[in-house]
Formats: C-alpha cells, structure tokens, sequence
C-alpha cells in the first residue's frame, strides 16, 4: 500500500473543488487529487490515509458525482483506512439540512470499518438541524465549510482542521493565508 494521501471530491460548481486544491497545497507529501466522477472502488485500495470533501445540495441531497458513485461507495472496504473529511454547505439558505450530504458520507464509511478523525466543533456557525453532527451535537463529524455565507472564515477553518488531522494522519502541514 502506497504512503500517499487520497484525497477524492466531487464538485458541480467549483467550490468543494477549490477546497480540495486549497488542502492539497498545504500539505507537504504525496497526495493524489481524484475527482469522484472519475474514481472506482479499486481507486480507493492504494491508500491508507483519505481525504474527502462532499457538497450539500439544496434540501439535503448529494452532490451529482457522489450520488452516481453512491450505490460504489458502499461496497468499498475502508477497514485500516484513516479518513477524514470535509464537507459544504449553506447555514442559512439551507439550515434544516446543513451538511447532510457529510453525514450520510460518514454513516457510509464509518460502516465500512473507517477509523474517522478530524472532527470539527459547531460553534461559529447558525443552522436548524444537520445529519453530520456527532451524538454529542458539539462537533460535525468533519470540517464544515460555508463559501456561500461565511467566505471570510474558510482560510481560518482550514489551517485550523489542517493542523488538528496532520496528527492522526502523520502528515506536515503548512498554513496559508490565501483566498484562493
């Protein structure tokens, strides 16, 4: 099993896309960049460390490549796998569904014998109700990102994520302060 990292997205309108290249650039090593709509379930066997980033769209549904990868999703085996993951969304246009897609993302992987670190806590943000919180309802299940209402936070949420997974995912990381 390769050392690199995975890191594996889907993106309709560039966002969740820029996030992972945003990722990708602060963390010093090996990590391969796979847009979902172009992964198998065999692309996920050469790495034992994963990133991955998933967009809520409108009323809590997936975004258009990780639903046509759904039904491959669930038969991939992330036993011995570390994961961690991001996840987009709107708080106020869509507070009753706020990071759904990442917590349904989770319940599937989790399920599939992935050790999941990277946990983010929910204060800062405003929403009703969302499927990627923990039990304790104090921390999402990964990072949560808002570009459509809190733009101004991402650089600062990034780092902070970046710098909390590189433990448990042994990887270097270098913060940026970038808007890009």
């Amino acid at each position: 099993m390769a050392n690199n990292i995975g890191l594996f997205f889907g993106s309709d309108d560039g966002n969740t896309e820029s996030i992972a290249m945003r990722i990708a650039n602060r963390i010093t090593g090996d990590i391969d960049i796979i847009d979902i709509s172009d992964a198998t379930q065999v692309s996920f066997a050469d790495y034992s460390t994963i990133i991955l980033g998933i967009p809520t769209w409108d009323f809590g549904q997936i975004q258009s490549d990780w639903e046509e990868f759904w039904d491959d999703i669930q038969e991939v085996d992330f036993t011995g796998k570390t994961v961690a993951l991001f996840g987009l969304g709107d708080q106020f246009g869509y507070g009753d569904f706020f990071l759904d897609a990442l917590g349904m993302l989770h319940d599937v992987i989790v399920n599939k014998g992935a050790t999941i670190v990277g946990h983010w806590p929910v204060e800062g943000y405003e929403f009703d109700a969302s499927k990627a919180l923990n039990p304790d309802e104090t921390h999402f299940v990964g990072l949560g990102l808002d570009e459509d209402q809190q733009p101004e936070q991402t650089s600062t949420r990034l780092n902070a994520w970046l710098q909390q997974i590189s433990i448990d995912l042994n990887i270097t990381v270098t913060p940026l302060d970038d808007n890009a």
